[in-house]
């Protein structure tokens, strides 16, 4: 416990002092003032003090409340989230107090620090929010609380121990809005451009009356003539297919971009595509390399989400150049089945013959797209007018740069690989379309 003087005890010490000063200097201009001056400054000396003394002892033997801090262990990165600290004590009047929690750095919160009344005999609580900025765990160890003396002369100064332990996850808030409305009014709402069917390469499903927009080719003729009625097959898309994520942990990946790295943005693409993916009967898996090791392999079902969220929250970018060949390498060992793989990395300036002959050997055995993610502020300053030499050579500088990495990009598409180069804002989309563009052509 700290016990600090309050704002009422500082301004009565500085009046008093005033009043010390101004008759010191009387005296030492030998200016008569009555006694009774003198004695009355003193006892209102001595009383300030006698009172002082007794309410910081009163204060010193006050105990501090007890607090309660609910809020959930699993929080979801860049997303608002509530925390409610319920505050008892045992004191006879309403107490005025203010509370400050000891949050993480990586933490934004607002109305912080609260002003809250207790009442006697009450259990008082109050909210406040916080924002994750880093995945992650996390300790809040308790909760700072400041008590005004009986008189308010002092101010005393608790921790509360309550500690609270976080865990924060990539962004699955969309993953649970999802569930709550059709899949296919879900992707179209994230901007997802869905192909029509094709008859080939799908899975026989049901047979149903025709409709205006069905293909003939897809008559069931025997059907028919029973039925007396065109009768179509419907067909839905293969399961069981296998989807691979060989993800980038390396240092291109710590590429800043609002509030949330290359990694972020990559990691709450992978999520939401492996959501859409086992909510169609696909199995998922995750290699990650050039940093935290983590491989999983594919496997089917809903549950297969909190594998991958439990594995996959803590992880961070690394400070290693990224090796392609041994991940491709390592990949290959353990993946014998033909999956569909997705690279996904920051391929800055240059392509080397590291990455060529890693994409050339993955194709042998699966099929495969990279995907690079390219900084928004490049398109950002593409975009501005130029109105200062300075903004002149930055605009050549990015200008450049975005060459080289065109030339790079026509590289590997020159070599068969299938390549996306997209903004982490829009790389989720993206994702969602090419995978869903293969499930409708039957080859995913």
């Amino acid at each position: 416990m700290i016990i600090k003087p309050s704002r009422t005890l500082l301004i009565s010490t500085g009046i008093l002092l005033f009043f010390a000063i101004s008759l010191g200097t009387a005296h030492a201009l030998h200016v008569n003032l009555p006694s009774i001056i003198d004695t009355g400054f003193i006892a209102l000396a001595l009383g300030m003090l006698l009172l002082s003394l007794i309410d910081a002892w009163r204060l010193s033997k006050q105990a501090p409340p007890s607090c309660e801090r609910i809020l959930p262990h699993t929080l979801s990165l860049g997303h608002n989230t509530s925390v409610r600290l319920n505050f008892s004590h045992s004191y006879q009047r309403p107490i005025q107090i203010q509370y400050f929690d000891d949050l993480p750095d990586s933490f934004q919160f607002q109305q912080l620090p609260y002003h809250l009344q207790l009442q006697p005999n009450k259990i008082s609580s109050s909210q406040y929010q916080i924002k994750p900025l880093q995945r992650g765990r996390f300790t809040i160890a308790g909760c700072a609380v400041r008590l005004p003396s009986p008189w308010h002369l002092w101010t005393a100064q608790h921790f509360l121990a309550q500690p609270s332990t976080l865990r924060v996850f990539p962004d699955f808030s969309r993953m649970q809005s999802g569930q709550l409305q059709a899949n296919e009014r879900w992707l179209n709402q994230l901007g997802v451009q869905q192909q029509q069917r094709r008859g080939t390469g799908l899975e026989f499903h049901q047979l149903r009356e025709f409709r205006i927009d069905d293909s003939i080719k897809h008559i069931d003729w025997k059907a028919t003539a029973r039925k007396r009625l065109p009768i179509v097959r419907e067909y839905q898309d293969e399961r069981d297919q296998q989807i691979i994520f060989l993800l980038d942990c390396g240092r291109t990946m710590r590429s800043q971009d609002s509030d949330l790295s290359h990694l972020d943005h990559a990691l709450n693409a992978c999520l939401l595509l492996a959501y859409s993916a086992l909510r169609q009967g696909d199995a998922v898996g995750i290699h990650t390399f050039a940093g935290p090791s983590c491989v999983l392999a594919p496997r089917k079902g809903q549950g297969q989400i909190s594998v991958l969220l439990n594995a996959l929250y803590d992880i961070q970018a690394s400070q290693q150049s990224a090796d392609y060949s041994a991940a491709v390498k390592q990949l290959l060992l353990q993946q014998k089945r033909r999956a569909l793989v997705i690279v996904i990395s920051n391929i800055a300036d240059e392509v080397d013959s590291d990455l060529l002959a890693a994409m050339a050997q993955l194709k042998k055995h699966h099929r495969t797209l990279l995907v690079s993610l390219r900084e928004e502020v490049l398109d950002t300053l593409r975009e501005q007018p130029v109105h200062s030499y300075q903004q002149a050579l930055e605009y050549c500088g990015g200008i450049d740069y975005l060459q080289t990495r065109q030339h790079n990009q026509r590289k590997l598409v020159s070599q068969g690989v299938d390549f996306i180069d997209v903004r982490p804002s829009q790389l989720t989309t993206k994702l969602l379309s090419y995978y869903l563009s293969l499930k409708k052509a039957g080859q995913a």
